[in-house]
């Protein structure tokens, strides 16, 4: 028997009777493009290469890698298309674990982690898609059934396919394949790089202040073996390149270059303002104090350029290529190593 609706239900359709069908068009237009708006979308997308499959995969914007719900079912030697009749294509348990033989292999955890994610490819397009991280742990149920002897014959080109998968992924993680693969990795080096130097590199030249105290220069004379002149400022010409090494190299990441690039220069090519001049007053000068700090103190324990060098490379290292987070540069002064 079919029950009339009650309570908000039938006011609801009774007042929907009313409206005439292009405001009832409307409606339907704008719940369906509000749902459109909350669907995720892909910033990065591309193809992981393992054998002979070619696995789509993307990037969402918040970050969550997937393998489309085509290459997720090649990977593991089903069909790519999910089969008709099984009900909704998103459901709680994927149709490829939801199998009485391999229920006991299932934890729950993976069992509710399972359900496809909708999103919008880069062209717009509505599709579906499993996280990434779940691959490996799927190859392991069909293993483990496998190794169990509870696979039934049909089911053995399963764990056929995802030993070979398995193989694929022994020495990379499946994570690190999707970043390289749709190019989201080196954006995010990108990102993070970007991030630093906005913190420590000002828009415009700050006021220039004593920055570098006269123990910096008075040791570093010791070092080199020279008289530091007392009645004087100048300064071997060598020593600006001293100074860049010891101290702008090891501030941050890609720092110095970005320097020599925003200082302003004079038509011989010499900087007409100091480095320092160009650092931001709350991340890049009070950092650049501190390090000046340390370098000090160093100096101050060291007998020669050499012994002071060897400490210095030990301690303050200079950045290379791998871009830290802009947290982690702060949090590496606090491993307790230093004087």
């Amino acid at each position: 028997m079919n029950e009339e609706p009650t309570g908000k239900a039938a006011g609801g359709l009774a007042r929907a009777k009313t409206l005439s069908s292009q405001v009832r068009s409307e409606i339907a237009k704008n719940a369906a493009t509000a749902r459109w708006k909350n669907i995720p979308k892909a910033s990065y997308s591309g193809s992981i290469h393992i054998g002979d499959l070619d696995i789509p995969c993307c990037v969402l914007e918040d970050g969550t890698r997937l393998l489309t719900q085509y290459g997720f079912l090649q990977a593991i030697g089903r069909s790519p298309r999910p089969a008709a009749g099984r009900g909704s294509v998103v459901e709680q348990t994927a149709p490829f674990l939801a199998l009485d033989n391999l229920k006991p292999f299932v934890s729950e955890d993976l069992e509710h982690s399972t359900r496809p994610i909708v999103f919008q490819t880069e062209k717009g397009v509505r599709a579906y898609g499993y996280k990434a991280e779940l691959l490996p742990q799927v190859c392991d149920v069909y293993l483990a059934a496998r190794a169990d002897g509870k696979l039934l014959p049909s089911q053995m080109k399963f764990a056929q396919a995802c030993e070979v998968m398995m193989r694929g992924l022994a020495h990379v993680g499946i994570v690190a394949l999707v970043d390289e693969a749709t190019g989201f990795q080196k954006e995010r080096a990108k990102d993070a790089l970007a991030q630093i130097l906005e913190a420590f590199i000002a828009k415009e030249l700050q006021p220039w202040v004593q920055t570098f105290p006269t123990d910096f220069y008075q040791e570093l004379f010791r070092l080199r073996g020279l008289s530091f002149p007392k009645e004087s400022v100048k300064r071997p010409q060598y020593f600006g390149h001293l100074t860049n090494d010891i101290i702008y190299k090891r501030l941050a990441p890609a720092v110095l270059e970005e320097l020599r690039r925003v200082t302003p220069r004079n038509d011989e090519g010499r900087p007409k303002a100091k480095y320092f001049q160009s650092l931001t007053a709350n991340a890049g000068y009070p950092k650049l104090r501190e390090h000046i700090g340390k370098v000090i103190a160093m100096m101050q324990l060291s007998n020669d350029y050499a012994d002071f060098k060897q400490k210095l490379e030990r301690l303050l290292p200079p950045y290379t290529d791998q871009i830290p987070l802009l947290t982690q540069i702060y949090e590496d002064d606090n491993k307790g190593i230093g004087i």
